[in-house]
């Protein structure tokens, strides 16, 4: 077979190897040489793919380092004045943005803790992009783009459930933000599925297999096998917080009885501890509480009932305990880790590994803004045309590098 030719053959080369020098820049600094071996390409090709990323800002070079081997180099990096990607989060009980660079470095960060379970959605919308130009403002950058995690399920462009956070339902959130921002386009998906992706871009923080689950008032799940992120049809997979564990049991937001978020979400724990907030749950953890302990313990049970059938179905070898979870998580595995060895099918032939996550309440804003840094590496021409909006389907899509 005849090998393509002609420009858009060349183009697609270009576009492939710029992927991979920005990819491989994301393992830290290195000179040119070094790129060049580590990608396989000639200095050569390095050179002329660099050129352009140096006159617009986007790497730089650094002062020449003597390695002792061969002559003095020059290492290339992310500048930390290009265009920032700007991650912005819609919680049951707080706002945040991550405004972070190409490499993942983070250039501001801002939050306010909000309940906004009985919030308009426009005075949500204002708060957040004022939060957003406050970040911005600090970060002395540009954007590329921003992403935005809600927790509730997305369909197209629209939350077409958001329990938690009823006046979401049936927003163009993405477009109602876009236009308060007067930014060409926001990207929006799932928080826990935007939490997941924190963890494999730009570094691989849980392997290429595991649930992440997001513990706050309601419970969610990333889901990622083989670097792939599982939506399932319709993209709404990882709703584990609505897997019944009892039925005929409590009454959810969603409407159904028993679902786990009911039993360990945090307001259910709260409840069952008597405590009003998070910070005084953590403090009677440590100081022996019984009453909170026996909240935790049983929470960790009712988690550990929902994961074993996840566990069961997926396969997967990792669970990461996120959001707040990771507050409390020594005195809520007991409990899950007991359920994990009775529920899940031959459980000692494949012990399920429970980590925290390393990002703790920043992995949902991080991952958001991950969104669009991601896209841009892998779509690099974008990095050299900023003025250009960054689309992208979310369907299907790859977390791992390309």
């Amino acid at each position: 077979m005849t090998p393509p030719t002609g420009p858009v053959h060349l183009r697609q080369v270009r576009t492939g190897n710029l992927q991979a020098l920005l990819t491989a820049l994301l393992e830290g600094p290195a000179s040119r040489a070094e790129l060049a071996q580590r990608i396989g390409l000639t200095k050569a090709t390095i050179a002329n793919l660099v050129e352009p990323l140096l006159r617009q800002r986007i790497l730089i070079e650094d002062d020449l380092v003597n390695t002792g081997r061969g002559r003095p180099s020059r290492p290339l990096r992310f500048s930390d004045e290009a265009p920032v990607a700007v991650g912005a989060e819609i919680n049951v009980r707080h706002l945040a943005v991550t405004v972070q660079r190409l490499d993942g470095s983070i250039a501001a960060d801002a939050r306010i803790d909000l309940d906004n379970r009985r919030r308009a959605a426009d005075d949500l919308i204002d708060r957040l992009a004022e939060l957003i130009r406050a970040a911005l403002t600090e970060s002395g950058c540009e954007p590329l783009g921003i992403g935005l995690a809600v927790p509730g399920i997305m369909h197209a462009d629209t939350v077409v459930h958001a329990p938690n956070v009823p006046s979401l339902t049936g927003v163009r959130i993405g477009d109602r933000l876009a236009s308060a921002l007067g930014a060409p386009t926001v990207l929006v998906d799932n928080e826990a599925n935007l939490a997941a992706l924190a963890h494999v871009w730009p570094r691989r923080l849980a392997g290429d297999d595991f649930v992440y689950v997001s513990g706050d008032v309601g419970i969610g799940a990333g889901i990622i096998l083989d670097g792939t992120l599982f939506r399932g049809r319709s993209g709404f997979a990882g709703e584990l917080g609505h897997v019944v564990i009892e039925r005929a049991g409590r009454p959810c937001t969603c409407g159904s009885q028993g679902c786990v978020e009911q039993y360990a979400g945090l307001q259910a724990i709260l409840t069952a501890a008597g405590q009003p907030r998070l910070d005084s749950l953590c403090d009677a953890l440590r100081a022996g509480d019984i009453r909170t302990r026996s909240a935790v313990n049983c929470a960790g049970s009712a988690l550990g009932v929902a994961l074993s059938s996840l566990v069961n179905l997926c396969d997967v070898g990792t669970i990461v305990l996120g959001g707040s979870y990771t507050r409390f998580f020594d005195d809520l595995v007991p409990g899950v880790r007991a359920e994990l060895g009775t529920g899940v099918l031959a459980a000692t032939k494949r012990p399920t590994t429970l980590a925290a996550s390393p990002l703790g309440s920043a992995a949902v804003s991080r991952g958001a803004a991950a969104l669009i840094t991601r896209h841009c590496c892998l779509t690099p021409q974008l990095l050299l045309a900023p003025d250009q909006p960054a689309p992208v389907s979310l369907s299907g899509d790859r977390y791992s590098r390309e």
